[in-house]
């Protein structure tokens, strides 16, 4: 080969090299260099033992809850408490939680209200609430009248009148109906789900929150 293809040659073995060098950053993309994950999605992940001990003890009076293998991150909702200020379930980190979602008109709401009251007044506090809250978006003296009538005297009073709380587990297919409940973990980690009314009181349902609870 002459001298004078000397260049051209130069410019191919180039253009190869840049190419493999193209393809290596490439592949550092996609399997080296991807961004580690988030503290939430790094917390959900590390919640997966957790409810892999939940499973098994979703059963009897509380078989409807459906556990979640692989955790994740519980919808951001936004409610109001007994005082009129703003809540949110990061507000309850650190403590697990029973989020139940409710309305007056909803029968089997009703009918389980007492269940979930003696179910926060057995293992509520700091390390565990039963966070029940009112949706009704009309006629809102009803939800009042109706805990008071029935006597609820360990669960504290939280509502969201606009209905937006339903809407955005609705969306995310976590509800269908109500009621609604989710485990979440003291993480802010989604567990399980339950739709339709449980006998939140039973010992099938205290073996789970207990366990819940432990973490």
């Amino acid at each position: 080969m002459t001298e004078s293809t000397n260049p051209q040659k130069r410019r191919v073995a180039a253009a190869a090299l840049a190419a493999i060098v193209a393809t290596a950053l490439g592949l550092g993309v996609l399997y080296g260099s991807r961004p580690a994950p988030g503290k939430d999605e790094a917390a959900c992940r590390a919640a997966a033992p957790l409810a892999a001990r939940l499973a098994p003890l979703a059963q009897g009076e509380v078989a409807a809850v459906n556990v979640n293998k692989a955790p994740q991150m519980a919808v951001a909702l936004t409610f109001k408490d007994g005082a009129g200020a703003q809540r949110t379930l990061a507000d309850y980190r650190g403590r697990a939680v029973l989020l139940n979602l409710w309305a007056t008109w909803c029968v089997p709401c009703r009918a389980e209200m007492p269940a979930l009251d003696r179910l926060q007044a057995r293992l509520g506090g700091a390390d565990f609430e039963v966070v029940a809250v009112n949706v009704d978006t009309a006629r809102l003296e009803r939800p009042k009248a109706f805990l008071d009538e029935i006597e609820v005297k360990s669960l504290n009073r939280y509502a969201d009148s606009s209905g937006d709380s339903f809407e955005a587990l609705r969306l995310a297919g976590k509800a269908l109906g109500l009621p609604t409940s989710l485990l979440i973990g003291k993480d802010g980690c989604e567990l399980g789900v339950a739709a339709g009314p449980a006998k939140w009181d039973s010992d099938d349902a205290l073996r789970l929150i207990e366990a819940l609870k432990a973490g």
